[in-house]
């Protein structure tokens, strides 16, 4: 694969060989982004785990101190109160069955996250081959089937991500921008790496972490030490 020069220099400062501090990798991975644009800072963790086993499967969300510096679209489904509460909440949009015929059939798909009140889950299984492999589909897990319509969309609102594990068994989850400063974007690691060490899967018997890899959008991955997780 034939990289660009801006990759090709931001490249020459990082050290293939080494597993970087947390910090070190956190500065690196901010200074080697250099698009015209303002990349995001991804984590990419290599998990011992093996997701074809349910009890190894690694789900859940967390929400990030600084937030992910991305505009959040939040589709909420629900019904009676709850849609003024979801309107309340600062749901971009709110609905039932109408909305799905304009999923399935006109492909709309302008959210990012969507949210279902338990009694709704009837409606949106309709929607499980459309939602499912772009992981969309609510879960309780990462609470995003729930009563609790206003803490669910302010969460999200405030940075929550959801991270899970990928076929290969890594996950992948933004941390920030790359205009964030390198204390937000420390601060956001932490928070991410204290949910993935605690929600360890007790049915796993080797390492849990295999690698941890910080990168901006166009620019080199940067290692991080795993030793102090």
């Amino acid at each position: 694969m034939k990289h660009g020069k801006k990759y090709t220099e931001a490249a020459k400062q990082v050290d293939r060989a080494v597993a970087y501090e947390p910090a070190d990798a956190v500065a690196l991975a901010k200074k080697t982004a250099v698009a015209k644009f303002d990349e995001t800072i991804e984590v990419h963790i290599r998990t011992g785990c093996d997701g074809r086993h349910a009890e190894q499967q690694i789900r859940g969300a967390v929400v990030l101190p600084n937030g992910t510096g991305k505009t959040v679209k939040v589709l909420v489904f629900a019904k009676g109160d709850k849609v003024n509460e979801a309107e309340a909440a600062g749901a971009d949009y709110v609905g039932g069955d109408e909305l799905i015929p304009k999923i399935q059939n006109d492909g709309w798909l302008d959210f990012d996250v969507v949210v279902a009140t338990p009694d709704m889950m009837g409606v949106v299984g309709r929607l499980g081959k459309v939602l499912g492999p772009k992981g969309l589909m609510p879960n309780p897990k990462a609470g995003t089937v729930t009563m609790d319509v206003t803490k669910a969309v302010n969460d999200i609102k405030a940075g929550k991500i959801e991270y899970r594990l990928d076929k290969a068994n890594i996950i992948h989850v933004p941390i920030g921008k790359a205009s964030f400063s390198e204390e937000k974007l420390q601060e956001n690691f932490n928070a991410l790496m204290d949910a993935i060490v605690k929600a360890r899967p007790s049915a796993l018997k080797g390492q849990y972490l295999k690698s941890i890899t910080l990168t901006s959008t166009m620019g080199p991955g940067v290692k991080v030490s795993v030793a102090k997780f």
